[in-house]
């Protein structure tokens, strides 16, 4: 069963990434959209024939994006195996990570088991390394695939194959696609399903994949490869006990849940289940997450009550720009009573832009700028002058900032 089932994985990634990349490098047309999901690919697509045309605009922007990749070539391999700590499992290629608000119950003479402080990080957690790699390799990635698509210089493709390949393919250092063993509880559990959110960041590898795809340094066997691990990845989601927990979650965690899976259901190109997910986030996610008035009750019963709205917020709005791929339109969706993701970004916009009082908790104090990157994206897809007029009143953006180039402006 076993290898029949492997067969009809490879059988259906190869049409998928058949349909997808229908270019060879070589045949490709230089300026067309790159297969990227959260970025908009025209509009990338867009901002390079500017930059090759001539549009000094982006200069700024493209000499940090520049600076940035030439410090992540200095990156070493990374990979889940070189933790001192070993899973439960026994296997070092098995990901593992302490859950970060829980600390050692001081009336207990060994601490254990492990209580919940909400808001407050445990510094333990840093001696397991795996969640630290796991940034490091999407943020070097993510940096040297913006790099090489704008730049066209093949070292930041190498580099970013070369990650890739450590950390998803080659036997020795990859990472098993399973999180059985992340946020463990110390005294409680060997792992949760909350573990899922510290995954989100695959989203995206998933759009640098995109990004590399014209690069000699990223084979189609690697293409594959990865395919292969993005589909275990997104069956062990759907089927194991950590993955279905974390899918029931009613807050930020069932929604970069969505996001995840929506995100690698279409990357390797099953376009019907990312439908399903954007269709049934229309009441699982937003119709029960926000209120007719805006708030997120879930997120603002939390210790960080902003920091966490912003969070769940920037969340839905990730499902509404992938539900894009599959013709759902949730940017605009809105129940009888008024919930919507346009009614929640209005409810926090007054205490980013205006003098309005956050009066919710929020340990280590109020920052409105964790705002200003909904506001702008949501001035892009709503075209609203209300939205216009709110983001006059923040910062402008940095002229070094990338987000120049995924934008265009």
């Amino acid at each position: 069963m076993k290898v029949i089932q492997a067969l009809l994985i490879s059988f259906t990634l190869s049409a998928a990434f058949m349909g997808r990349h229908s270019f060879t490098a070589a045949q490709e047309p230089e300026l067309s959209a790159p297969c990227v999901f959260l970025l908009d690919g025209r509009r990338l697509a867009e901002t390079k024939r500017r930059i090759k045309s001539g549009d000094k605009s982006f200069a700024p922007a493209l000499a940090k994006l520049e600076r940035d990749a030439r410090r992540a070539m200095q990156q070493n391999h990374l990979s889940v195996v070189t933790k001192d700590a070993t899973p439960a499992s026994g296997d070092k290629h098995d990901y593992m990570s302490q859950a970060p608000y829980f600390w050692p119950n001081l009336n207990k003479p060994d601490g254990l088991p492990y209580i919940r402080r909400d808001g407050e990080r445990n510094p333990e957690l840093n001696k397991i390394t795996d969640h630290l790699a796991l940034d490091r390799m999407e943020t070097a990635v993510r940096t040297l695939a913006l790099a090489y698509y704008f730049k066209d210089d093949e070292a930041f493709a190498a580099k970013a194959a070369q990650l890739l390949r450590a950390w998803f393919l080659e036997p020795a250092t990859r990472m098993n696609p399973n999180l059985e063993h992340a946020q463990f509880i110390p005294g409680v559990n060997t792992g949760r399903g909350f573990g899922l959110i510290e995954t989100r960041g695959l989203t995206d590898v998933v759009d640098a994949i995109g990004l590399l795809a014209r690069s000699k340094s990223w084979t189609t066997a690697d293409q594959r490869g990865l395919e292969v691990w993005f589909t275990k990845f997104l069956q062990w989601m759907q089927e194991s006990r950590n993955g279905r927990e974390e899918n029931a979650a009613k807050n930020n965690h069932g929604t970069f849940y969505d996001v995840q899976a929506m995100s690698f259901a279409l990357f390797v190109g099953r376009n019907d289940l990312a439908k399903q997910i954007a269709e049934t986030a229309k009441e699982k996610r937003i119709a029960l997450q926000i209120e007719p008035d805006g708030r997120q009750p879930l997120e603002l019963e939390r210790t960080k009550a902003w920091s966490y709205s912003n969070m769940n917020l920037e969340g839905l709005m990730q499902l509404a720009r992938l539900a894009e791929s599959v013709h759902v339109d949730l940017w605009n969706y809105q129940t009888k009573d008024g919930r919507s993701i346009r009614g929640a970004l209005e409810y926090l916009y007054p205490y980013a832009t205006e003098d309005r009082k956050w009066t919710f908790q929020q340990i280590g104090g109020f920052e409105a700028q964790s705002f200003f990157f909904l506001m702008r994206r949501a001035v892009a897809h709503y075209q609203d002058p209300k939205f216009k007029a709110a983001e006059s009143g923040i910062p402008k953006l940095d002229p070094t900032d990338r987000e120049h180039l995924l934008t265009g402006k």
